[in-house]
């Protein structure tokens, strides 16, 4: 399941030049296409977070699931781009309500081992953003008609909800979260926590946005053919699959806190070396760095969080994060693709969002020295 909302997620990015000549719209509504995806993914959270406090997490599961299979046969049936937009925007709603209720159901079976569990759960999801690009590449060259893309996710989806749902009602799923009943009451309590994983994932996510969402029409400005730009975002994404085992694995045993900062440090320094790179070789390095990076990061803010934060407030309080760090990460495709409308390089937008990224990497290392972060 979570192979498929992620996949929802980022299937639009390889195919946003598609729908800039199908449709003839430029790189600005294109980029708002990938931005309704990701607002989608942003919008239930915390109404799933409230949710959670009266049902069972495994139902808003299936729920997610259901939406999904919806969402796709919409998107599929699109003739226009305002419907591709409304179907984006459906099947990032699909993903917002499963990672709201799937992450803490997951830190919930493997308790003695956070880390691990939502590596490996994290890893199966960049698996579908690995493929992402070549499936793509492969229904345009058999088909000729990118809405085969949504038939298929639509399809799978509907038989994986229907096997999930009778693989939860023969499974004993533990219920630790059974006090958590109050949404507002956990925020309050645990608002630092939550602040910490908003400033980390927010701001790194928007950049990250902006960059992946853009990456074929990126690295078609520093020379480089078309087929080749597509399969980049298939290394940016497949460095991230050993990423997620990796940090999962790596943030149980190290200091959490400096863990992160470091891991955004580098995110930084990454993809500056990226705006200053020409040529094939060092271009496909640094993507590929550039990918084990960021993705290192996602299992270890969840790690961090769910770890963290009691049974009483877990999923409440991971709500209040999903929501927040979404909807500031969610615009960055949308604000790359109108600062490039504007007349702004790509190397000039990444630079200046990198420089940015590294501002609040000073603001989260001072805090920490100071003792003022949640450890």
């Amino acid at each position: 399941m979570i192979f498929l909302v992620n996949l929802a997620r980022v299937i639009f990015a390889p195919l946003l030049s598609e729908f800039v000549a199908v449709f003839g719209i430029g790189e600005g509504t294109a980029g708002l296409i990938a931005t309704l995806a990701w607002l989608g993914s942003a919008l239930p959270r915390l109404p799933t977070g409230w949710v959670l406090t009266w049902v069972p997490r495994e139902r808003v599961v299936l729920v997610a699931g259901t939406v999904l299979t919806i969402a796709a046969v919409v998107t599929a049936s699109a003739t226009s781009v305002v419907l591709v937009g409304t179907g984006a925007l459906l099947m990032g709603l699909s993903s917002g309500v499963y990672f709201v209720a799937a992450n803490p159901l997951v830190s919930e079976l493997y308790p003695e081992r956070v880390g691990w569990a939502l590596g490996t759960h994290g890893m199966v999801s960049q698996v579908a953003a690995v493929i992402a690009a070549p499936f793509v590449t492969l229904v345009l060259a058999l088909f000729f008609d990118w809405r085969i893309v949504f038939v298929c996710i639509a399809a799978v989806a509907a038989v994986v909800t229907v096997v999930l749902f009778f693989v939860a009602r023969a499974t004993d799923i533990p219920h630790a979260g059974t006090d958590d009943r109050d949404l507002i009451g956990a925020i309050r309590a645990q608002w630092r926590v939550v602040l910490l994983g908003v400033a980390v994932i927010g701001t790194t996510g928007f950049v990250w946005q902006g960059l992946f969402n853009f990456y074929e029409l990126y690295m078609g400005t520093k020379g480089l053919g078309g087929a080749t730009s597509r399969n980049l975002l298939t290394v940016i994404f497949a460095a991230g699959v050993p990423a997620f085992f990796v940090s999962g694995r790596l943030v149980d045993q190290l200091p959490r806190v400096p863990y992160i900062i470091g891991i955004v440090a580098a995110f930084v320094v990454s993809v500056l070396a990226l705006t200053a790179a020409s040529g094939f070789v060092p271009i496909l390095l640094l993507t590929g760095i550039i990918g084990y990076v960021v993705h290192s990061l996602f299992p270890a803010i969840d790690t961090y969080l769910l770890d963290t934060l009691p049974d009483d407030s877990r999923a409440s309080a991971y709500a209040w994060y999903s929501a927040g760090m979404m909807a500031v990460q969610a615009t960055g495709a949308s604000a790359v693709g109108n600062l490039r409308e504007a007349g702004l390089a790509y190397d000039a937008i990444f630079v200046g969002l990198a420089l940015g990224l590294g501002g609040v990497v000073v603001g989260l290392t001072t805090l920490q020295r100071a003792g003022r972060i949640p450890q």
